[in-house]
């Protein structure tokens, strides 16, 4: 009996392109207008002040300024209370 497969019957043999995800401008970073900082599936991080969301919850800077992240007290659908990621740009 063969120890190896033949060529072609492969189950597992795909692999899907990388999508570059996450925060792009660290806080206290200078970000110019339109500058994209944060690409994300969904809205784990929330657009703050002079902070633009794009069709795919992109994050972009709406001024120049400098890149700041806080946090805000939420209450999810089911009255549990989550913290999540604003970020802002505070012009100069």
């Amino acid at each position: 009996m063969a120890h190896k497969k033949s060529a072609g019957t492969t189950k597992n043999g795909r692999d899907s392109n990388p999508k570059y995800l996450g925060i792009k401008a660290t806080p206290g970073s200078f970000a110019k207008k339109g500058y994209v900082l944060v690409r994300q599936r969904g809205t784990d991080v929330l657009p703050g002040k002079n902070v633009l969301m794009g069709k795919d919850h992109t994050l972009f800077a709406a001024v120049d300024g400098k890149v700041a992240i806080s946090y805000k007290r939420k209450i999810h659908f089911d009255n549990s209370i989550m913290k999540k990621k604003v970020m802002s740009v505070v012009s100069s």
